[in-house]
């Protein structure tokens, strides 16, 4: 009853035939060419899954790319060698194959063996799930709560113990026996798992094998001989003042290296299976407090920064940024593409990953035309980040070409896109606004109701996407770029005259003839036909190519 998370299937996935199978940590790796993606049940399971477990065991088992030829070297062959194959067949079997036995007696993975809350309770295995009411954690539309059994197979599990050591909610948690740090059976000040801090962006490919390399920093020196995954805890010399992951007491530490920081055991855990008439389930498990990761590192690949240049005492210059709930990724664009930052400006930075995608094209190590996807995630957390509100998932196609420092024309284009869209909404809520007065009204609060450009962003978003695929392909074709920007303008301009006319067709009539009000002893007219006016005046100087379309258009219908 070991659970073999090396050879067992527990990580769905997708082939690329379009057939479907459940691997295991072996077979994801050694067939990574040959599946397109994990199909897993939440798109925050990602991360955990390549952090925790596939992208350390190939860090550790073959080192990491030292130069962009040695990184490009291993992208152009597709796959795993057939010696990088036996290498990590022999890390994933002699070497380590035992740390990745889910309930092994001694050293279950990513747990603590015999772990015993003080109170000698155990909880339901509700409690490693964010969507179910648990303790104070309580969704709204929750079906279940930690009274009801959630019966997980191992693989089930084991996703969510992934889960758990990255995004678990903070404050606190059950006192675990042997810690010293216990008071009155709890352990209080907690914070969320390392993940929840960020904002996640996680680079993808057009197979696992290739999102896997994608994911790979390059390392110039190599990795540090003493940074080790928490598996290899007792092989490598521990930082100074850690706990070892598999006992119940825990550290406040930064983390020591790539692979470190990768594999943080933020959460001392135990599952407990038991036997039920379809085989083997989890009902219930031990969750105490881990290790505490002291600031985020400046080795985090997978999220963007907001950068200072005049940062509070006691602050770094940067920090992770997180996603906004409510916002499509592309409507972030300008953090994604934020490549470089003068030392004195404000501003965000985008991910170390996607810079160096942008380097590697700049180099002629990745093809300008490469198909490169972008995955953001990330939880929204509330009271005290005890419970999880709202949880940001999104995916994109990104032109590798506005990642090259030295090519800012496509990163242009595509910025200007975004920013295009934001002002075409703002410039229609100012529409509402003004009618809403025109009719003798009040224009919405800030933080009720519905607004015009939600609908709008709403309607142009698939537009946006095939944009952003059709720009990756676009190479030195400005021609070509520049019909893609007045298609977007011209998808806008038309947009935004359909929901201004379905909003002019709900106004009374008085708004026709409108009011006066005095603002700052001035007196205002407020007046439909004036604000679509402005709001026409708006979209000429927001989308000049598609202004100019229409007045082209517009000659052409009178000739």
């Amino acid at each position: 009853m070991h659970g073999d998370l090396v050879r067992d299937g527990w990580l769905p996935s997708a082939g690329m035939d379009g057939g479907q199978s459940v691997e295991g940590i072996l077979g994801a790796l050694t067939r990574a060419h040959l599946i397109r993606r994990l199909e897993l049940p939440e798109p925050t399971m990602l991360p955990a899954v390549l952090r925790q477990v596939l992208l350390p065991v190939v860090l550790d088992a073959l080192g990491a790319p030292r130069t962009p030829a040695e990184w490009a070297d291993r992208f152009e062959r597709g796959r795993f060698t057939g010696e990088e194959a036996g290498r990590l067949a022999d890390y994933l079997g002699p070497r380590f194959g035992d740390r990745f036995r889910l309930f092994d007696e001694t050293r279950p993975f990513v747990q603590v063996a015999g772990l015993t809350a003080v109170s000698g309770d155990t909880k339901s295995s509700t409690l490693l799930v964010p969507s179910i009411a648990s303790g104070n954690n309580v969704p709204l539309f929750s079906s279940l709560s930690e009274a009801d059994h959630l019966d997980l197979t191992p693989g089930q599990a084991a996703l969510w113990l992934l889960h758990a050591q990255c995004w678990d909610t903070a404050a606190i948690k059950t006192g675990a026996a042997g810690d010293p740090r216990v008071a009155k059976g709890k352990t209080t000040g907690n914070p969320t798992g390392p993940l929840g801090q960020l904002g996640v962006i996680v680079p993808v490919g057009r197979t696992l094998y290739e999102t896997l390399l994608l994911n790979l920093p390059i390392v110039p020196d190599g990795l540090p001989p003493d940074d080790r995954p928490q598996w290899a805890w007792h092989e490598r010399r521990a930082p100074a003042g850690g706990k070892d992951p598999g006992t119940a007491q825990w550290s406040s530490r930064p983390a020591t290296g790539l692979l470190d920081l990768m594999t943080f055991q933020s959460r001392r855990i135990r599952l407990i299976p038991e036997e039920s008439p379809d085989g083997l389930r989890v009902r219930r498990v031990v969750l105490c407090a881990g290790d505490r990761m002291e600031q985020t590192s400046q080795q985090e690949p997978h999220t963007a920064w907001n950068h200072t240049a005049k940062p509070k005492a006691g602050q770094r210059a940067q920090r992770p940024r997180r996603h906004l709930s409510g916002r499509a990724a592309w409507q972030g664009l300008a953090a994604l593409l934020a490549l470089d930052l003068s030392a004195d400006g404000n501003g965000p930075v985008t991910s170390l990953l996607l810079r160096q995608a942008g380097d590697l094209s700049a180099e002629d190590y990745l093809a300008v035309d490469y198909s490169l996807g972008v995955e953001i995630c990330g939880l929204e957390y509330g009271n005290q980040s005890a419970v999880v509100e709202n949880a940001i998932a999104d995916s994109l196609p990104l032109p590798v070409t506005a990642l090259v420092a030295g090519n800012p024309d496509v990163r242009e284009a595509v910025l200007e896109c975004a920013a295009q869209a934001d002002q075409a909404g703002r410039a229609l809520d100012r529409f509402h606004a003004e009618l809403r007065r025109a009719a003798g009204g009040d224009p919405l609060p800030r933080d009720k109701g519905e607004r015009p450009s939600l609908r709008l962003l709403h309607a142009v978003d698939g537009r946006m996407r095939r944009l952003l695929a059709g720009l990756r392909t676009v190479g030195d074709d400005w021609d070509r770029l520049e019909r893609g920007r007045e298609a977007w303008e011209l998808t806008l301009w038309q947009e935004v005259g359909r929901e201004a006319g379905q909003l002019l067709a709900a106004v009374p009539p008085r708004a026709v003839v409108g009011r006066a009000t005095r603002e700052n002893g001035k007196e205002i007219v407020h007046r439909s036909g004036l604000a679509e006016a402005w709001l026409w005046k708006a979209l000429r100087e927001a989308l000049p190519r598609a202004a100019d379309a229409q007045e082209g258009k517009g000659r052409g219908e009178a000739a």
